[in-house]
């Protein structure tokens, strides 16, 4: 109730909305989780197949191929202190739900950024809802995701991806229509295909820019996956929380260290890739 003694609660005129849709489309939220659940479940399985020295070497490898021994040095470390701290396995978890919500983000952004560099109608319509989608904090689409599937790791997930795809779809939209014109009027010149223009010539001009959009919904669907920890996501985030909730300050500052280690290491790991330059072929 306001100043003026009015009342008025916006839940009020929701409520029968969301009943209707959990009541008609349960079915349909069963299928999302249990196919969000076996996607976590095959990563998460991955990750931890091998004893943590294992991933640590397999990870060391992979950034030696894709960077340089200094970012292969840090990953040794950042993993390493995780391990250290008792916290392997919430990382795992943690690395896991990012991986998976990137994933989906890109296969939802990526598409969508191609249809709006071709399409100004397209590209307007989307405009104020990814202004809208930045501009809301974080932890509000837990709210409808946690109504709709409950608590645990699939509405963290759904969350991290609606707050993942704006900055991927805004980025590849950017980079699509940054290919210089002369380059598609190449493509048009030597009859090639419309896919052929986008696979051979625009996707490796929009490289870099691509790249960029990928590592900011990296980093972006990590925080938000420490955030969920407040929903029963699990992970480095329920750590936090556990520290927050019950004052651990020893609890909250290992996972908070811990959660800093993982995001050096995949901000480092998608930088690599950005500043990566192929071989010349002589």
């Amino acid at each position: 109730m306001n100043d003026w003694g009015l009342s008025f609660s916006p839940g009020a005129l929701i409520a029968p909305s969301i009943d209707w849709l959990n009541t008609n489309l349960h079915g349909l939220f069963r299928a999302i989780s249990i196919v969000v659940e076996a996607l976590l479940d095959a990563v998460q399985n991955t990750l931890t197949v091998l004893p943590p020295w294992g991933v640590i070497l397999a990870v060391a490898v992979l950034a030696l191929v894709v960077a340089n021994w200094r970012v292969a040095l840090l990953a040794v470390g950042a993993l390493g202190f995780c391990w250290a701290m008792g916290l392997w396995t919430a990382s795992m978890q943690t690395i896991a739900l990012v991986i998976v919500a990137v994933a989906i983000s890109v296969l939802i952004a990526f598409p969508l950024g191609i249809l709006a560099s071709r399409n100004n109608r397209v590209e307007n319509a989307l405009r104020p809802v990814l202004d809208v989608m930045q501009t809301v904090p974080p932890w509000i689409y837990l709210i409808p995701a946690v109504i709709f599937f409950s608590l645990g790791r699939v509405p963290a997930l759904i969350a991290t991806v609606i707050y993942g795809v704006p900055p991927m779809l805004r980025l590849t939209t950017l980079a699509l229509k940054q290919v210089p014109k002369p380059f598609l009027e190449l493509g048009d010149a030597l009859g090639a295909t419309r896919s052929t223009i986008l696979w051979k010539i625009e996707i490796p001009a929009a490289k870099p820019t691509l790249l960029v959009g990928l590592n900011q919904c990296i980093l972006l669907s990590l925080a938000m996956v420490v955030l969920a920890g407040l929903v029963g996501a699990g992970g480095l985030g329920a750590e936090v929380t556990r520290g927050l909730t019950r004052m651990e300050i020893g609890v909250g500052l290992r996972a908070g260290l811990s959660i800093v280690a993982v995001a050096l290491l995949l901000d480092r790991l998608s930088s690599a890739a950005l500043d990566r330059q192929p071989r010349r072929v002589r």
